[in-house]
């Protein structure tokens, strides 16, 4: 059985203890992490209360390496 990666990150990188968007209380660590062009998006599930929101983290445009358009 092979397992597959869905997201290549070092775990100092994964924010931790994100509090709930709705009652506050602190979360672990996400349920998903969906890397895209200049931006993560965490899906985050509170157990306390069962809300599950999404935060996104920006990176400025200055950082984000773009793969060339023409060869």
């Amino acid at each position: 059985m092979t397992k597959s990666k869905l997201v290549t990150a070092h775990t100092g990188d994964i924010p931790r203890h994100n509090p709930c968007a709705q009652c506050g209380t602190p979360i672990a660590q996400p349920d998903w992490i969906e890397p895209g062009e200049g931006r993560i998006s965490y899906l985050w599930t509170c157990h306390a209360c069962n809300y599950r929101f999404e935060a996104v983290a920006i990176y400025a445009h200055e950082i984000v390496e773009h793969p060339p358009l023409a060869a």
